[in-house]
């Protein structure tokens, strides 16, 4: 027992030095275009010194070497040569390794005051993130920021083409008071594109409890309005906002047009607007949005055209997703597009939207709306929820989207099945990293194919 409590110890002791060196011998990893700058630097000393020697008639150079060649002879008198040879060697290196170190460590304590990790982690998470392939995630609500959170930790280029049809809540309030774009998915978004994430989703999210006019509004919302004011347009203060919070990626609306989205309803009801939609409790049965066909916004459908990776949702099928899809240019896009492309299912129903949905009906919406199968499959949860989760649901109204396996195969659609659920929170909902890791996994084998 007292030897197992020794090695511990030891084993303590030794774990800082341990991640020193580590981290030490990550510098010499490739790909961090650090190595290269400091040979050529070194490379450019000798240059300068030689041409200031040969500029004076070689003077310097002659007595240097002169002195040098006496200063080995009388090393030589008094330690053997295959001694202070390699001594000298070790000496140099370690003086240059000291150097290096030391430098390096200044500039990280300039760089990352406050933070506990090394500059040569966050060069390789940045180069490594630099190399991931360019991913066009298109939808809205949670669900996309959602997807988003995740998906960063594989790519630092990622583009969010986000819908422009949300008249609820702060966003329909400024919306009709001031007449800017709904910023409300926007805001989430660039909130879990950013690097400090937490930092950011709680002050983005915050909402105004009091004061006149204030109440119900969140800070992001606000900041993203005046943004648009200064700047002039929505998609030039997300620009702005964007390089303020650093976000990995970008975000974009899919058109700077001022739509609205109206639904048909089984019962022969025509509902404007999309929070009435699901708040009028019927079955759609026709989708579309006022004006007709929406101007689709230039870098959108440059980034789809340029998408190594497109992932469709999750989110509200009617509300969230297709209201992208309504927008003709985009639509088109994804058609010609020259990549896998997968749409991600819910995993519950949604009341007044997709009550009784089957995945199959899913797929059907999305076709109908287009004309065309846009995606190569459908990511959709292998696992029901829990008993209590379920009850819970129930009771509200919403169920499982049912697994239909033999009408997916006659509509030749493509199933994966994953376990990407979270059931830590009440509410039933993706979880990010499950997510974005099944989706990564998926891309990467059809890659190889």
């Amino acid at each position: 027992m007292r030897r197992a409590n020794k090695a511990r110890q030891l084993s303590a002791t030794l774990r800082p030095a341990r991640r020193k060196l580590r981290l030490w011998s990550q510098w010499l990893l490739p790909g961090l275009l650090v190595k290269r700058w400091l040979l050529i630097s070194t490379v450019g000393v000798l240059l300068a010194s030689l041409g200031l020697a040969i500029s004076v008639n070689l003077t310097p150079v002659f007595y240097t070497l002169q002195f040098i060649e006496q200063l080995l002879q009388t090393l030589a008198r008094f330690v053997p040569s295959y001694v202070s040879g390699p001594l000298l060697f070790l000496g140099g290196i370690a003086l240059i390794w000291w150097g290096y170190a030391r430098t390096l460590g200044s500039i990280t304590q300039v760089l990352l005051p406050d933070d506990d990790k090394a500059l040569v982690e966050r060069l390789l998470t940045h180069r490594r993130l630099e190399r991931g392939p360019k991913i066009v995630a298109i939808g809205g609500g949670t669900g996309l920021s959602t997807l988003l959170r995740g998906l960063k930790v594989f790519s630092a280029n990622i583009t969010a083409i986000v819908t422009m049809a949300d008249d609820g809540g702060s966003s329909g309030r400024l919306r009709r008071e001031i007449g800017v774009l709904p910023p409300g998915d926007i805001r989430n978004c660039l909130a879990a594109l950013a690097d400090e994430e937490k930092l950011v989703t709680e002050l983005f999210q915050y909402r105004f409890d009091a004061g006149d006019g204030l109440a119900g509004h969140s800070f992001g919302n606000l900041f993203l309005t005046a943004m648009t004011n200064i700047t002039g347009d929505l998609e030039r203060a997300i620009a702005t906002s964007s390089a303020v919070l650093a976000i990995r990626g970008q975000v974009l609306p899919a058109t700077l047009t001022d739509m609205t989205l109206w639904a048909r309803l089984a019962d022969g009801r025509l509902i404007h607007g999309e929070s009435n939609i699901t708040a009028a409790k019927g079955q759609i049965v026709e989708i579309g949005c006022s004006p007709p066909a929406p101007t689709a916004l230039p870098r959108a459908l440059q980034a789809i055209r340029d998408a190594d990776y497109i992932i469709l949702g999750p989110g509200s099928l009617y509300t969230s997703v297709i209201p992208n899809l309504l927008v003709p240019d985009i639509a088109q896009a994804l058609a010609e597009r020259r990549c896998p492309c997968v749409y991600v299912c819910n995993i519950m129903t949604q009341p007044g939207e997709t009550d009784g949905y089957r995945v199959s009906d899913h797929v059907r919406a999305l076709d109908k709306v287009t004309g065309d199968r846009l995606f190569d499959a459908i990511l959709v949860q292998k696992y029901p929820p829990s008993s209590a989760h379920l009850s819970h649901y129930r009771q509200q109204g919403s169920d499982v989207v049912a697994i239909d396996r033999d009408e997916l195969a006659r509509l030749n659609c493509r199933l994966i099945l994953a376990d990407v659920m979270d059931e830590t929170t009440p509410t039933v909902r993706h979880d990010s990293q499950k997510l974005a890791t099944i989706l990564m996994r998926w891309y990467g084998r059809v890659q190889s194919l």
